[in-house]
């Protein structure tokens, strides 16, 4: 693999740019949208992110030439293509095939949910993992089979994170309510059931944030963030290990925002360390959404030969991993399920 690519991110909350090589990270710079009250406002990230896409941008390629790479260096552009906020998708786009146009770089599509897991691959020592990816929006569970990432297991309604979050606003936790409930379940072991829904490899979050939200009105706030954490959690570790299972693969790895909570990580540990098989996390700055992912799966991409026109770089809010064509990685596996049937 050889190559530079400068990646942009900003699917919601996070407007990202980072340059990477086949050897790290050179450069990345972020600047958040926060919401005065509430959640996201699509329309309002959307314009923060037009604001501030050309600092981002030019700060980035300033770091970069600090530490030696100049920008005729760079060989392609990547940004984010989907699945996301449509107005924060075709903002970060349209600056995407700017930066290609005036720059006369390849443009390269990426899909988010992939760049969580290969920069997992890329940031840990998991190769053919089953990976859990629970962001905001996006929870699945997924692994890599005849060349495509399988989607084996996903949310019916909506994502962790933002299960969390409405339970947070319901709760008057202000945002993010996620490191917050994580905070306070610390100080309960007091469990209360609530709704555990898993429907054959699939789960389902919304209706436990509303029961989280009315078990407030007969137990504590510790008490009920405790319970809301272990049962949620326990839910797609479920899923994780029955994927595990059914593929027969020997890693797990976890990725996306809510893959910082530690109560995740040690259940997902504790699971692997039964089932004999590795857990892997990279480190916190990779994990919620980045620029680094989106220049690196653009890398693996460029390399690959997936570059994209500009008349056919148009968003999809709905795009789904397994959608994707994985032409970057060898398909090793084939070989060996051949052999061994």
């Amino acid at each position: 693999m050889k190559g530079t690519v400068l990646g942009i991110e900003g699917t919601a909350w996070n407007l990202s740019a980072a340059i990477v090589n086949e050897k790290d990270l050179i450069a990345e710079v972020t600047d958040t949208y926060k919401p005065a009250t509430g959640g996201i406002h699509p329309r309002e990230a959307a314009q923060h992110h037009a604001k501030y896409a050309s600092y981002v941008v030019r700060k980035v390629l300033e770091e970069a030439k600090e530490k030696g790479v100049d920008v005729q260096d760079i060989d392609a552009i990547s940004f984010s293509q989907g699945p996301g906020l449509g107005a924060c998708l075709r903002t970060v786009a349209t600056a995407a095939r700017m930066l290609a146009i005036s720059l006369d770089k390849p443009l390269i599509g990426v899909n988010h949910c992939l760049a969580h897991i290969e920069v997992g691959r890329w940031k840990t020592p998991a190769t053919d993992p089953v990976t859990l990816y629970v962001s905001g929006a996006n929870s699945q569970v997924l692994a890599y089979r005849r060349g495509k990432y399988r989607v084996f297991g996903e949310t019916l309604d909506i994502g962790l994170g933002n299960a969390f979050d409405k339970f947070a606003r319901n709760a008057g936790i202000s945002h993010p309510g996620g490191p917050k409930i994580e905070e306070l379940a610390r100080k309960s072991t007091n469990y209360i059931p609530l709704p555990y829904v898993v429907k054959g490899m699939d789960f389902s979050f919304s209706g436990l944030s509303t029961a989280a939200s009315e078990a407030l009105r007969k137990h504590s706030l510790e008490d009920v963030c405790y319970s809301l954490q272990e049962t949620a959690f326990a839910m797609v570790v479920e899923v994780t290990e029955r994927a595990l299972a059914h593929t027969g693969k020997n890693e797990v790895l976890l990725g996306g925002g809510v893959g910082a909570n530690m109560r995740l990580r040690e259940m997902l540990d504790i699971m692997c360390d039964e089932r004999g098989a590795s857990f892997y996390v990279p480190e916190k700055r990779f994990m919620g959404d980045n620029g680094a992912m989106i220049a690196y799966l653009g890398l693996l991409m460029y390399d690959s030969g997936n570059i994209i026109e500009i008349a056919d770089s148009h968003v999809n809010p709905n795009f789904r991993p397994d959608d994707v064509m994985v032409n970057w990685i060898e398909d090793n596996q084939q070989e060996k399920e051949d052999v061994s049937n």
